[in-house]
């Protein structure tokens, strides 16, 4: 597809986890950042198999880890909003929608 484009705000939500997963086991961090790093190759290659779930905006799970990465299909890109716990404050994304 495309270029995989971070929101600043997602970016900074993914280097915390890497930071959490990594101060909890060595280790971690780079196994979770591995997860990510494939699941955004997946959705480069395939976007338009993960569920939307708002408006144009998708989610891709995050094998082995309870995370999402949510996203859109922007022309020759895909923006991805948020890296997001699936447990923690769904939907706080929200607010980074433009209307």
């Amino acid at each position: 597809m495309g270029k995989i484009v971070y929101d600043p705000l997602a970016k900074d939500e993914l280097d915390e986890a890497v930071r959490f997963y990594e101060n909890c086991q060595k280790g971690l961090g780079r196994r979770f950042l591995s997860a990510v790093e494939s699941s955004t190759k997946s959705i480069s290659d395939f976007p338009d198999i993960y569920p939307i779930i708002r408006d144009h905006f998708r989610r891709c799970l995050i094998q082995k880890f309870p995370y999402g990465i949510i996203f859109s299909i922007e022309d020759e890109l895909i923006y991805i909003i948020a890296v997001m716990h699936l447990k923690r404050k769904p939907g706080y994304w929200f607010d980074r929608i433009e209307e």
